[in-house]
């Protein structure tokens, strides 16, 4: 189960200061187009607990690992498809359990109205004169 997102937003000043980056880093991805933050109606920039949640994976890539930002901006494409192509996936599955679910009742309802009772019968046992006939006598 998904954790709760807050509605909490951060001032730039706040996150270059929690993440050690210069504000103008902050600028930089956002004008190369991996951060989107929100702006307020003074338009200073909001970040949502989302966008620090980017940001972490941005800071990981380049520093960790020194992807470079167009490598960055690949590789979160490249999640964001993946993100989509999961709750694709997982919706279509929840259409086909209900529409084996459905055509599961309606085949038990079928079954209950029936006039002829659907009975499933085991095989039956050998009688004597069958087993006279298979034996030869």
């Amino acid at each position: 189960m998904p954790k709760a997102k807050s509605k909490a937003a951060y001032m730039i000043s706040a996150v270059a200061e929690r993440y050690s980056v210069h504000p103008q880093t902050l600028r930089l991805y956002e004008r190369e187009g991996l951060l989107k933050p929100s702006r307020s109606e003074g338009n200073t920039r909001l970040y949502t607990d989302e966008d620090l949640e980017r940001l972490e994976i941005i800071l990981k890539l380049t520093r960790e690992l020194g992807v470079n930002l167009a490598g960055v901006e690949i590789i979160l494409n490249m999640r964001d498809k993946m993100a989509a192509m999961q709750k694709q996936i997982e919706e279509f599955i929840q259409t086909l359990n209900s529409e084996l679910a459905a055509r599961w009742r309606a085949q038990e309802t079928r079954h209950e109205t029936s006039l002829i009772p659907v009975v499933r019968l085991a095989p039956a046992a050998p009688t004597k004169s069958t087993r006279r006939k298979q034996s030869g006598d």
